[in-house]
């Protein structure tokens, strides 16, 4: 894979926030050799008990890629506790086990690490191989910004946990809510696209709460940095990633996915090292 030298250099200064989405997660696996769900996959399953005529409803929703309403109907349809028993029994499955790749990215050694999954495979990973120093935020704690400006390193948990279901952002009311609800937070996150570098793996475009940071950063610093976007070979076309790069302010890494997206775990292991080499320069320098 081809790191950029400039974010080699942020990661060296610690200048980086890693954005972790459900593709890094999808390497994990449980006793069973499962991996967690993708959404599509959640949808589906829970698509399954519903009877008709509004399974069909709820399947053109997910076929059209329309995920939030999808979820926002099936939640409607199960109830808040049946919805929230099918999340807890899909995303903790049988104990999920970090992949390679968790540890490539742990090595990297960000201070700031923000994800939307709602599992806990890679705070768990972080806070064993920390020994437990790593702090664990969410959305919804009042603190965050205490832990940002402080010598922590800390995992922020932007749609929240698992083991708090009510406050888990997954539907479409999910978004609207906790906009509202916890504006402060969106307030830091606009300080932080503004201060620090953002790499995001595993994640993909269609976060309503992404598009929209991102891109009112876009539109309201014309002169400014992009933040790095890791993706599959082939995931868009060039002329989408044009968009989407002056829209969002946003440089594309590719990679190729084949066998099980070796590449990026293989490109992950090459860029720890970079970054090793790279932070006895930054100290050399005195490039703090």
């Amino acid at each position: 894979m081809d790191w950029p030298d400039d974010l080699i250099l942020e990661l060296a200064r610690k200048r980086c926030v890693l954005f972790l989405g459900s593709g890094i997660s999808a390497n994990a696996t449980d006793i069973d050799g499962n991996h967690p769900p993708t959404w599509r996959k959640f949808l589906e399953e829970g698509n399954s008990k519903v009877g008709a005529p509004d399974n069909a409803v709820i399947k053109k929703c997910i076929d059209s890629y329309e995920y939030l309403m999808a979820c926002e109907l099936l939640r409607k349809k199960l109830g808040d506790n049946e919805f929230d028993e099918l999340l807890k029994n899909m995303f903790r499955g049988t104990g999920f086990e970090p992949a390679p790749i968790h540890e490539y990215i742990f090595k990297l050694d960000s201070r700031i690490t923000i994800t939307p999954n709602f599992d806990k495979i890679y705070d768990n990973y972080a806070q064993s191989k920390s020994r437990n120093t790593i702090v664990l935020k969410h959305y919804y704690d009042d603190d965050v910004v205490k832990y940002l400006r402080g010598t922590d390193s800390v995992i922020i948990k932007n749609h929240g946990t698992i083991d708090t279901t009510n406050k888990i952002i997954f539907t479409q009311a999910d978004y609207a809510r906790a906009r509202i609800e916890n504006s402060d937070f969106y307030k830091i996150m606009e300080a932080l696209i503004l201060t620090h570098t953002f790499i995001f793996l595993g994640a993909g475009l269609n976060d309503p709460d992404i598009k929209l940071l991102f891109e009112n950063y876009a539109t309201t610093f014309h002169v400014s940095k992009n933040h790095y976007f890791v993706i599959p070979n082939n995931t868009y076309s060039d002329l989408e990633l044009q968009v989407y790069k002056e829209t969002m302010h946003l440089d594309f890494i590719k990679y190729d996915p084949a066998d099980n997206h070796k590449e990026l775990s293989e490109g992950l292991k090459e860029l720890d090292a970079k970054v090793e080499d790279k932070k006895e320069d930054v100290k050399d320098k005195l490039w703090w």
